[in-house]
């Protein structure tokens, strides 16, 4: 049979060929779309992008701190408490209080840090670049490289590629939901971007050609069947096809489903429900990353209570998806071997604007969940927010832990996988802040791949060590 494709079909066929491109030739069928738990841990992370508001979501409410928030603060201060929009009492295992609460909408949240599934890291973030733009900052977080851009590959794709054991044969172990690859998964050939399941399928034209079924004609062939033909040879266009085609064929087998009833119905939520089904499928699936934008709240940033807050309802949208994602793969075992790593590029001014909004300033919590996560407590150095511990770092909160100390932790005691060197060039500060449960590996560092990382730092970036001057303020923080 003879196939006439119209110029939009072409386009659409061309197109998944060059957004597939990078899945690799080992992208083949999969086994059984509702396998049991997988044998392999799966890490998950969320881009806050914009940089979030940390310290309206991890709240002084207690302690000198207290004060010092509600005067840098006076519009957009959440209350500590005697409110229905008072931070939500964050306390240890054994009631103790930490002297933190959450946003009054991240309930979700808040039960996932009672049940004991969540910590969270203080003053977390780039500990050895300065700036203040998104950009920078981001991709500095993406490639794994603070202060250098230059290199070509990101860091969840130089972590599948230096994971021991790791096998050509997986299916899918690198997924980002989102329509192109993001710089974190560069250099990698089987990193998969999918912003939706819908996405692959070559679908254009009349409903009965675009497939072969059971029901079609004898001897009809249909569009997909035809263009599978077509990518049989060995020229570089035809090897793209094959494997676009191939990756067309695995997202087709799988049982992908509309979102449950009971799920958020965010963008974001959706997002994140293809992420849970990815996982509950038998793909491989090492590494996830998604996105959620809209942090960037210079103005009209909003607190809480009635009407209308902007912030509010970013917080509504992250814990409830996060609490939903959570508790559809702890129901069907797979949750002991998944970890979430939530993160932003910086945090916000400890002080407000004039236009009831902050600007861009360094340190913010991280937040880590899972199964494995020893939660319910948090990490790290809290350095205080009184002005005068503020004002060598410019009156923000400073970086008192790199955030590729919590991503190495999670690369070796969940994944099995101590080349921090390859995952993170010129990152040799590595101890276990005991956030993440398993067995250490002594990390594989190399001086000849840390001083190639370290050289040429982007025009236009400070670079200072921002170790804090004081604990002054610290109150129920657990270091490790």
């Amino acid at each position: 049979m003879s196939v006439t494709m119209n110029r939009r079909q072409f386009l659409k066929g061309c197109a998944a060929t060059g957004a597939l491109g990078v899945a690799g030739p080992g992208l083949l069928f999969s086994g059984s779309a509702q396998a049991a738990a997988n044998a392999h841990d799966t890490v998950v992370h969320l881009f806050l992008r914009g940089a979030m508001d940390g310290l309206n979501l991890v709240i002084p409410t207690g302690g000198v701190d207290r004060g010092f928030y509600e005067q840098a603060r006076p519009d957009l201060a959440i209350a500590a408490s005697g409110s229905s929009y008072a931070a939500l009492p964050l306390t240890l295992a054994g009631g103790g209080d930490t002297g933190f609460g959450l946003h009054p909408s991240a309930t979700g949240l808040r039960d996932l840090w009672n049940d004991g599934h969540l910590g969270i890291v203080h003053a977390c973030g780039l500990a050895t670049t300065l700036t203040r733009s998104h950009f920078d900052a981001q991709l500095y977080i993406d490639l794994g490289t603070p202060g250098q851009q230059s290199i070509g590959s990101g860091w969840m794709g130089r972590a599948w590629d230096s994971q021991p054991g790791a096998s050509g044969s997986v299916t899918m172990p690198a997924l980002a939901v989102a329509s192109r690859a993001p710089a974190s998964m560069l250099g990698s050939t089987k990193a998969l971007a999918m912003a939706s399941p819908g996405d692959f399928e070559l679908n254009s034209g009349a409903w009965a050609w675009q497939s072969t079924r059971p029901d079609s004609p004898a001897g009809l062939r249909g569009v997909n069947q035809t263009l599978a033909s077509l990518w049989a040879g060995q020229t570089g266009l035809e090897l793209g096809g094959q494997r676009a085609d191939a990756a067309l064929r695995v997202v087709a087998q799988q049982d992908y489903s509309a979102l449950p009833a009971n799920w958020p119905t965010s963008t974001f939520a959706r997002q994140l429900w293809t992420i849970a089904q990815s996982i509950r499928f038998d793909l491989g699936l090492r590494y996830a990353t998604l996105d959620l934008g809209g942090w960037d709240t210079h103005d009209g940033q909003g607190t809480a209570g009635a009407g209308y807050h902007y912030y509010q309802n970013k917080i509504v949208e992250l814990s409830a998806a996060l609490s939903a994602f959570y508790a559809e793969l702890a129901g069907t075992g797979h949750m002991s071997r998944v970890t979430v790593v939530v993160q932003s590029e910086f945090g916000r001014r400890v002080r407000q604007n004039g236009n009831g909004g902050t600007d861009h300033g360094y340190g913010n919590p991280v937040l880590v969940l899972g199964g494995a996560v020893n939660g319910r407590r948090f990490y790290g150095q809290w350095p205080g927010i009184d002005p005068e511990v503020l004002s060598p770092y410019f009156g923000d909160l400073p970086v008192t832990t790199d955030h590729r100390r919590v991503l190495s932790e999670i690369l070796i005691r969940r994944m099995g996988n101590p080349n921090i060197s390859a995952v993170f060039p010129g990152y040799s500060g590595y101890s276990p802040l005991g956030i993440m449960q398993g067995t250490d590996l002594t990390p594989q560092l190399s001086v000849a791949t840390a001083a190639t990382a370290t050289s040429a730092p982007s025009r236009g970036t400070q670079h200072h060590h921002l170790m804090p001057t004081s604990n002054r303020g610290r109150v129920g923080v657990s270091e490790r």
